[in-house]
């Protein structure tokens, strides 16, 4: 099977063609075999901006997609990385006119996503095969008592690395010997962002999101921080500059003055702060992996590390050190979002899974 596959990001859009194949294992037929040919375009500078996305632009990018493509066999399906769309639940889902506009008006929130559905439905009509999107971001499978805080009023967000976080998860359940839905792993994607999620048998029960404080930090964001600092930092400073010292200026970059990953690692070796940083980063992503085995019913079968943080093999071997007595790590560096949508896509194609249908959400206020 032959799938193009569109990921849109705030700068760039990244294209590939996917050729996806069945598993090998018949016991576990969600292992598929993946080959992708890949190009990157340009976006248009106005479009990180995310909303207005205007008709003019999705031709445009349509028309570019196109030119990329001009010399790959004709695909049996389109994929695309799908944006803000309202809670749902994991899974691919067929793109139809409806869902492709909610997503370009923005109304259930801002994404570089938001276009992709929009570019693969435009795509697939040309060669007559349908346009599907993967675990969009606004997916939300949470728990009741995951989702609130101790506060009133303030819900804990559930935003997270759907794609990456969900591909991981299912090779790390494989690596087990078990199915991604039949299985219990705690996920970390250590990147620009950081997410822990726990998956329970396919489901996204709980998780720290990526930007609402909970979880380690980051090369540069802060993380969970005490809240009486946070407090003085609030009463002391304007929203905005709270936000960019929050966001921009912590995590190793405030702790050591750097956010270059490899050039941590060279220091660490002589630099007593860049040592107590590493050691800090270590201590809390091995608190939230063992917090969110916790948020399962039973221990999980697997954790598993990506992102590009998990390149530092130092530091991943401490990590593992500590955490193997829950469950066998399995590390998978980088960002996987291609790859994530091409299997999302071959389940579909494959017969393994169905494509779901997607609903609006219901309005608000």
């Amino acid at each position: 099977m032959l799938a193009y596959v569109i990921n849109p990001g705030s700068s760039s859009t990244r294209l590939a063609l996917a050729d996806i194949q069945p598993s090998e294992n018949p016991g576990l037929p969600g292992q598929l075999r993946l080959s992708l040919t890949r190009a990157e375009l340009a976006l248009p500078e106005s479009l990180a901006r995310y909303v207005p996305l205007s008709p003019e632009w999705v031709a445009a990018l349509v028309a570019d997609l196109h030119h990329a493509a001009r010399d790959w066999p004709a695909p049996d399906a389109v994929v695309s990385r799908g944006g803000a769309i309202g809670a749902v639940s994991a899974g691919t889902y067929l793109v139809t006119p409806e869902l492709a506009a909610h997503a370009l008006t923005g109304q259930s929130g801002e994404h570089s996503g938001n276009v992709g559905a929009a570019l693969a439905l435009e795509l697939a009509r040309h060669y007559g095969v349908p346009a599907l999107i993967v675990d969009p971001p606004s997916l939300d499978e949470r728990l009741p008592e995951a989702r609130e805080s101790g506060l009133p009023g303030q819900p804990r967000r559930g935003n997270f690395h759907t794609l990456n976080a969900g591909m991981v998860a299912h090779h790390a359940a494989y690596e087990v010997g078990k199915t991604f839905h039949d299985a219990r792993v705690v996920v970390a994607h250590l990147g620009v962002g950081i997410s822990v999620t726990a998956f329970d048998k396919g489901r996204a029960i709980d998780t720290s999101g990526i930007s609402q404080g909970e979880g380690p930090f980051s090369a540069a964001r802060a993380g969970a921080v005490p809240l009486p600092g946070l407090l003085d930092l609030a009463y002391s400073l304007p929203r905005a500059e709270l936000e960019a010292r929050l966001n921009l200026h912590s995590g190793f970059v405030g702790l050591t003055g750097s956010g270059d990953l490899r050039e941590l690692e060279r220091r660490e070796k002589t630099d007593p702060a860049v040592r107590l940083a590493v050691g800090t980063f270590v201590q809390q992503v091995c608190k939230a992996l063992g917090a969110y085995s916790a948020a399962l019913p039973a221990r999980p079968d697997a954790l598993a590390i990506s992102g590009g943080i998990a390149r530092w093999q130092t530091l991943i071997d401490r990590i593992e050190r500590r955490v193997a007595w829950i469950a066998p790590l399995t590390v998978i560096p980088g960002e996987l979002e291609l790859e994530a949508l091409a299997e999302g896509a071959g389940r579909v194609l494959l017969g393994l899974e169905e494509a779901q249908t997607w609903e609006a959400p219901a309005p608000t206020g």
